[in-house]
């Protein structure tokens, strides 16, 4: 168990620092213990040259002069990393595809009248039924979202041409780079099966062509996962606008019925608050105040983007909101949900609650979503919460005080909206005028997770930080969204961190909307919603005439845990843009497959920066990262004749 003194050397998060303490002194195991206990991880597993693929293994290639240095069937320590990097992006972009497949699903059952959800963002679904090239006049709102979803469900299914959301999005340029390369993805289901193929033993054994198979399914990812998700969301929920929340494990309230919902999918959130909404004077009969429904990870994200619900925490400390001893219930659906939820629930009132028909936990309950059966799924879940009130160990009761403000809900469509106070006709040209004359030096998106291998939220933080110091604007998705959130830079207070430029800037914006500032940290989303950060990227480089790979931008994940931050940092690598992470990917065992990715032009005959233009960058240490991406901003402005000041570090 956590020893008391090192609590703090564990997370910045004072609150989740105190529920540690308490965990550890009713012999609770958490996350933060067991990656203890995994220490020394194995060096060959962290290099990424073992190899399971076969029952001839397992094998492993040897870093020193003794040892094998080919597997039994004669993979090379570059082959064997290659497939286990093609595989590891298959996991990250997988989820997401499966996210999107479901919500375009849910959205033509609602279509069709069988799925009890009201299509909220008819705006949205016009400007996709045009882009798509449908007639509009003279059909109802349910028949085009009907055409729109089958479209999208297409996506999955059609075995020649391009996919259809990477046409609806994808920048001209970048296109014309994946062409030239044959890597563009005909349909999500049958790229996901290539990938295995490749991957699978006696398949694909040239690194640069499972490499080239990497950025196919980084494609998938980012339109077929990422966009194609969004996209439908705002049509079934609406698309996002400024919206202020709180932050902190003290939005658990403790006279109230409390309710986590903890995973990604959004139409399952969406019931819950719903039917909390609904069953409100249930738990005042109970005696409790109302039901409060708190979030965690990307649920979280999505309830607080276009409900206002307040964030709990993120990944990393998902077990500590248990230890409160003040949840009835936490809600999960599908992804980043840790299997030790359930023993920490056991030791306390909470039931732990999983809900999609492929999805669950052992122990757990599961009442099971469908979008026909919805409404039925969100009242039997708020009536088990209910039911578990009065079952509170009040000994056992403990939330940490405090909560921090913060706003979100930056969709582009909200950005652009925000800009226009300043100039109507041209929204674009304030920030790019920013841009130009370096008031706003660059922008880079902190996103991904928290990662107890590593302090929790420091690193996400201490970069944000040293960014804003040198007038670079930050835009965040995911749990690192929830990392600067805690920290007040979701916040307009939090402009005394930013540079005397950038600070300007986002006073003057903020004047304009009837604010003292906008926060130097713009929170654009969940892991899907990094679609938005695209979007901008590309409306961007339109308006200038350049491709992505020009702009002053870069990307980081300085925390992450999951695959799905390396397919997404992936995506973004194909578009150009230098992505950062924290933790070094499985690929150090190949000279080949790391310089490929992170080298500039050097000894290999390919890499990433040669061929899109952007490259992975790992550095652990967050003011070092920041530094190499200020570095790779000023010269992306210098490419495009842009002044920058001298940096000294």
């Amino acid at each position: 168990m956590i020893k008391t003194f090192l609590a703090t050397d564990l997370t910045i998060d004072t609150g989740v620092q105190e529920l540690l303490l308490k965990a550890n002194s009713e012999g609770i195991e958490t996350a933060f213990d067991r990656a203890k206990q995994q220490e020394p991880h194995c060096k060959f597993g962290l290099a990424g040259v073992c190899c399971r693929r076969c029952m001839m293994g397992p094998c492993r290639i040897s870093f020193g002069e003794k040892g094998a240095k080919r597997g039994g069937c004669g993979a090379t320590a570059d082959q064997i990393v290659a497939r286990n990097l093609l595989t590891l992006i298959v996991d990250g972009a997988t989820p997401h595809v499966e996210h999107a497949r479901e919500v375009a699903h849910t959205l033509l059952e609602a279509a069709e009248g069988i799925a009890p959800y009201e299509i909220k963002g008819k705006d949205k679904l016009w400007k996709i039924a045009l882009d798509l090239g449908l007639t509009l006049e003279g059909k109802s709102t349910n028949e085009v979202a009907k055409e729109v979803a089958l479209i999208a469900l297409q996506d999955f299914q059609k075995q020649t041409g391009v996919a259809t959301w990477l046409s609806l999005h994808a920048h001209a340029k970048s296109v014309e780079t994946w062409e030239k390369l044959n890597i563009l993805p005909r349909n999500a289901h049958l790229e996901i099966a290539n990938a295995i193929n490749k991957a699978a033993m006696g398949c694909d054994s040239d690194p640069l062509n499972l490499l080239l198979g990497v950025m196919t399914m980084a494609l998938v990812e980012g339109y077929d996962g990422l966009h194609l998700s969004t996209d439908l969301s705002d049509v079934l929920f609406g698309t996002p606008k400024l919206v202020k929340a709180q932050y902190n494990m003290g939005v658990i309230k403790a006279d109230y019925v409390n309710i986590a919902v903890h995973g990604h999918i959004p139409m399952v959130s969406e019931k819950v608050v719903e039917w909390s909404r609904k069953l409100n004077g249930e738990a005042k009969a109970l005696g409790a105040q109302g039901i409060n429904v708190i979030g965690i990870c990307c649920s979280a994200n999505e309830l607080l983007m276009r409900q206002g619900v307040s964030v709990a925490t993120n990944f990393a400390s998902q077990e500590l909101a248990i230890v409160t001893g003040a949840l009835e219930a936490m809600v999960v659906d599908a992804q980043c949900i840790m299997p030790g939820l359930q023993k920490v629930a056991e030791c306390y009132h909470t039931e732990l609650i999983s809900t999609l028909p492929n999805i669950k936990i052992e122990g757990s309950s599961h009442v099971e979503f469908s979008p026909a059966k919805a409404d039925q799924m969100g009242e039997e879940i708020v009536r088990k919460a209910l039911a578990r009130y009065t079952e509170r160990d009040m000994v056992k009761l403990q939330i940490p005080k405090g909560t921090v403000e913060a706003y979100a809900g930056f969709s582009v469509e909200q950005i652009v909206e925000v800009l226009s106070k300043i100039n109507q006709e041209d929204p674009l040209q304030p920030f790019i005028q920013a841009l130009t004359d370096g008031d706003i030096l660059g922008v880079v998106a902190i996103v991904g997770c928290t990662n107890p291998r590593v302090k929790q939220d420091w690193a996400n933080t201490e970069l944000a930080k040293e960014l804003l110091k040198h007038n670079v604007l930050i835009v965040a998705t995911g749990c690192s969204a929830h990392s600067l959130g805690k920290f007040g830079l979701l916040s307009p207070e939090g402009i005394e961190y930013c540079g005397p430029k950038l600070a300007n800037v986002l006073k003057t914006m903020g004047e304009a909307n009837g604010l003292t500032s906008l926060p130097p940290a713009w929170h654009m989303g969940s892991c899907v919603d990094n679609s938005r950060i695209d979007d901008l990227l590309v409306a961007l480089a339109n308006r200038v005439g350049v491709g992505v790979r020009d702009l002053p931008v870069a990307g980081s994940s300085p925390e992450p845990q999951s695959p799905k931050a390396l397919s997404i940092g992936t995506f973004f690598i194909a578009q150009g843009v230098d992505v950062h992470i924290g933790l070094n990917a499985p690929i150090s065992g190949s000279p080949f497959v790391e310089n490929a990715l992170t080298g500039d032009k050097g000894d290999f005959a390919v890499t990433t920066d040669e061929l899109f233009g952007g490259k992975l960058i790992y550095e652990e240490d967050p003011i070092k990262a920041a530094h190499v991406l200020l570095q790779r901003i000023i010269k992306k402005r210098t490419a495009l004749g842009l002044q920058s000041p001298d940096l000294e570090f």
